[in-house]
Formats: C-alpha cells, structure tokens, sequence
C-alpha cells in the first residue's frame, strides 16, 4: 500500500482521532448516502451474485462503483493531503474525482459550486431535488439488503493449508493494492483457511481479481516491531489473498 496505508507500528503520528460519532457532521450522512447509491446503481451489479437486474433500473448513472475505487482513490492522494483532511473529506474528493473523470460534470463546473458553497451563497444551499423513484429506492434498498459476495466456487485447491509456515512476497505497491506494506517479507503460520475462493472488485497490477483462496495468517508481533512496541505473549492475524504468499 502507499505511504498513507502503510502504517503498521510507526511511532509519533499523534494527535489520534478518538472520535466516537460515525457522522459529525450533517454533510457526512449525504456523501455516505452518495456513495451508497453509487455502489447500488452501479454496472458491475448485472455480473455479480446475487444477480441485479441493474440495466433495467431507471437512472443516468451508467458507472463502475465500489468500495474498492473509494479506496483506490483516497491511496492516490498526496499523502499530507490524506492526513490534513478528515474522514469523509476523502469520501468527497474521491467521488467528486470520479464525476470528473467519468464527464458526469466539468473541473469549472465542480469548482465553480464550491467556491459558491464557500462564499455561503444562499442560492447554493438550496434544498436537492426529490427523486420519488419508486424502481431506484426499491434497488438501493435490495443492495442494502443484500450487497454483492466476493466468493466464488474455488478454482483449484489452496496451496497452502492449516499450520504451514509461509511468507508474505515483497510486492511493492502499485497504484492499487491490498497488502499491507508492513507484512512484506515476513513469516507467519496459516491459521485458517476460508472455504471457497475470493475474487476482488477490479483487476489490480499486483494480481488481485481472479478468484483464490484467502488465508487467515498468524504472525509474532516481534517478528514484525521492537519488543517495546509489543505486548507479552500476543499474536498478530491478518487475512491475506493467496497471490501474496509463498512458502516459508
């Protein structure tokens, strides 16, 4: 993962956040609900399990939305720019990022409201449209419900199996990846392994996308950070796509 996702037991990044509200503040319910809508709405849903009948629903939005490009695009920010801005700050400059690319709106376009927002234009702030789409609420209700399963019927048997030492490949990060950077090179020991096999949102440069096994790792913390980091006779787990992993 990039810098801003590759934190795994440094020191010195106070002030932690010990915000205990999920929104904060009312802007924060509508760009999660944004994003909701996005994945329900979204055409990846005509192939997924269980299967939508996403090409009938009633909307303009034609696009490819998951949580996977949520955090695709909060790891392509500049990293002091993910640390200064807040939670969902990251939400809206990824969603509003991807209007952008998809021509959904112009850059003049989204600038232009913002500077309108900012200036407390009382015209920007006026209240959104109702939709009354019976057919679009009954389809983001049905995604609530239901979402969409990454696991498919196993391609091949797992290579590894229960009590198998193995070691995380240093795979080093693309623009896409769902290895933590503080596991690479490191031993562990196969806890588990998830019947089934898991496919992810989108091919990624790292190998993620076909379906395959997903194992539950056990690691010795001191294996990974200085003892005085480390609490006495703990154990650190971590579940990891087959891809990454190799024999001990």
């Amino acid at each position: 993962m990039k810098l801003q996702h590759n934190l795994g037991g440094l020191e010195g990044l106070d002030p932690i956040n010990f915000e205990t509200q999920v929104f904060v503040e009312p802007w924060e319910k509508r760009i999660f609900g944004i994003h909701t809508a996005m994945m329900a709405l979204s055409n990846h849903l005509n192939t997924s399990l269980p299967k939508y009948e996403i090409a009938k629903a009633p909307t303009t939005f034609k696009g490819f939305w998951t949580w996977g490009h949520l955090r695709k695009g909060a790891e392509a920010m500049h990293p002091f720019e993910y640390f200064r801005l807040r939670y969902y700050e990251k939400w809206l400059g990824g969603i509003s990022g991807f209007f952008v690319g998809e021509g959904y709106i112009t850059q003049e376009e989204l600038d232009t409201r913002t500077a309108e927002l900012l200036a407390d234009n009382p015209t920007a702030t006026s209240p959104l449209p109702k939709g009354d789409n019976a057919a679009i609420d009954t389809q983001v209700d049905k995604y609530l419900k239901e979402g969409d399963s990454p696991l498919r019927p196993a391609p091949t048997p797992p290579k590894f199996k229960v009590g198998d030492k193995v070691k995380v490949k240093n795979v080093h990060p693309s623009a896409h990846s769902r290895l933590p950077g503080h596991l690479r090179n490191k031993e562990a020991v196969v806890a588990l392994v998830y019947e089934g096999a898991f496919t992810y949102f989108f091919p990624t440069e790292d190998g993620l996308g076909t379906p395959m096994p997903v194992y539950s790792l056990r690691f010795q913390p001191q294996d990974m950070w200085p003892e005085s980091l480390t609490e006495p006779n703990s154990v650190y787990y971590n579940d990891i796509f087959e891809v990454y992993l190799e024999a001990a």
